[in-house]
């Protein structure tokens, strides 16, 4: 471009000499403002920088928000993204007694702003599409393995944390930091689904049967009390009939008063002499050794 300009200062050179001034001295100013255009660059907000040189290859250090110089050409920047960034990643496993697990895991990962040249030259621009995938099966299978299917439910807490733990340990080694690990899905095969099924009914039909089992012994130990009960009533009804036949009369005259409320209700005339309505107090059948005889 400064030839450019030189040129066309040349051309015009022919012409009055203060015109031909003014455009050297234009042409300068522009050829510096463009060198000093690409001499500068700006790192934005959560961003951070490399630079790169074409003798010395990847320098090591880092270059924080803000404006920046380098010689044009010879040097250019690499602008990294260090805000953390989400990531889904489903593994599907085996539990330690041989279930199979569908287990789904989100991930905010970011690189470590203080290595990001080791993180260039090692793994490149996309290096955590080239390492949170095969780091998150190996740990999630390694850890799933050490517990049951059902221990996976109960404890899940305990096992979100062993993730996080190793997976943030494996993770660092790559120059990686996790900011946040957690289990979001947690599925089992259809096997193992129609498994828990069979044992929660194989475990109603049981409770079932016990129940039933329970209800018939209730129902025999309830007619052993009756009967027990009713032969103990009919042993002391025999009792005092035996020490007092007054207790005979006295059973008979309620029985009549029950028999006359009855009647008394009816629509019906109904005519009953003493003796239907055992009224007949005086007369000898009252006697205990007459019912005895049979009279």
């Amino acid at each position: 471009m400064a030839d450019k300009l030189n040129d066309l200062a040349g051309r015009m050179g022919k012409g009055p000499k203060g015109l031909g001034t003014g455009a050297k001295l234009l042409g300068v100013a522009l050829a510096g403002g463009y060198g000093i255009y690409q001499s500068i660059f700006t790192v934005e907000g959560g961003h951070r920088a490399i630079m790169f040189n074409r003798i010395g290859g990847i320098q090591d250090y880092a270059l924080t928000e803000g404006l920046h110089f380098r010689i044009p050409w010879f040097q250019y920047p690499i602008i990294y993204d260090i805000r953390a960034r989400p990531r889904k990643i489903t593994s599907p496993t085996g539990s330690k007694d041989l279930q199979m697990v569908n287990i789904s895991l989100r991930v905010l990962s970011r690189p470590d702003a203080m290595n990001l040249p080791s993180v260039h030259r090692e793994l490149g621009s996309d290096f955590d599409e080239k390492v949170l995938p095969s780091v998150c099966n190996e740990v999630l299978k390694a850890v799933v393995a050490k517990f049951n299917a059902s221990q996976l439910l109960t404890q899940r807490q305990q096992v979100s944390m062993l993730v996080r733990k190793n997976l943030t340990d494996r993770a660092r080694d790559f120059n990686i930091i996790l900011d946040d690990v957690s289990l979001t899905e947690l599925s089992f095969g259809k096997e193992y689904a129609a498994a828990v099924e069979a044992k929660q009914i194989a475990q109603q039909e049981a409770q079932r049967a016990a129940y039933t089992v329970e209800k018939a012994k209730q129902e025999k130990q309830q007619k052993i009390v009756r009967a027990e009960g009713e032969a103990a009533a009919a042993s002391m009804l025999g009792e005092a009939i035996t020490k007092d036949p007054g207790y005979l009369k006295l059973r008979k005259l309620k029985a009549s008063a029950q028999i006359s409320n009855v009647i008394s209700q009816s629509q019906n005339r109904v005519y009953l002499d003493g003796h239907s309505l055992m009224l007949n107090v005086n007369d000898p059948s009252y006697e205990l050794k007459d019912i005895k005889k049979g009279k």
